[in-house]
C-alpha cells in the first residue's frame, strides 16, 4: 500500500521558519518527480513547489520563489519543504503528492495520481 505521509507542521510566528517533511513508503519513489500543494480555508488546492525524480530541478509558485526550498533524499524516501519568512497567508494545509512513474517536474495537480493526508501551517501576524 503506498503512502505518503507528511509531517513537521505547526504554529509560527510571522518571519519564521518550518519544514515539512513527506516519507512515503509501499514503493520506490526515487525516479518519479514529487511536488507540494496547499490549500486555505475556502480556497483552491493551489501548487507550491516540484522537484524531479533526479533532484536536479524544482520549480516554484511565484508567490513562494526565494522563500521555501523543495529537496529530496531518495535514500530515505524522503521529500521536504523548508519554509522561510513565512507570512500569515501562507497558512494552509499542507500536501505532499507524488506523480506515478514520470520523472518531470509539474505545478498540476491532476499529474500526481499519491497524496498525502496533509499537514497544517498556521502563520500568526
Amino acid at each position: 500500500q503506498v503512502q505518503l505521509v507528511e509531517s513537521g507542521g505547526g504554529l509560527v510566528q510571522t518571519g519564521g521558519s518550518l519544514r515539512l517533511s513527506c516519507a512515503t513508503s509501499g514503493r520506490t519513489f526515487s525516479s518519479a518527480a514529487m511536488g507540494w500543494f496547499r490549500q486555505a480555508p475556502g480556497k483552491g488546492r493551489e501548487f507550491v513547489a516540484s522537484i524531479s525524480g533526479s533532484g536536479l530541478n524544482t520549480y516554484y509558485s511565484a508567490s513562494v520563489k526565494g522563500r521555501f526550498t523543495i529537496s529530496r533524499d531518495n535514500a530515505k524516501n524522503t521529500v521536504y519543504l523548508q519554509m522561510n519568512s513565512l507570512k500569515p497567508e501562507d497558512t494552509a494545509v499542507y500536501y505532499c503528492a507524488a506523480r506515478r512513474v514520470s520523472s518531470t517536474w509539474s505545478s498540476h495537480a491532476d499529474a500526481y495520481v499519491y497524496w498525502g493526508q496533509g499537514t497544517q501551517v498556521t502563520v500568526s501576524s
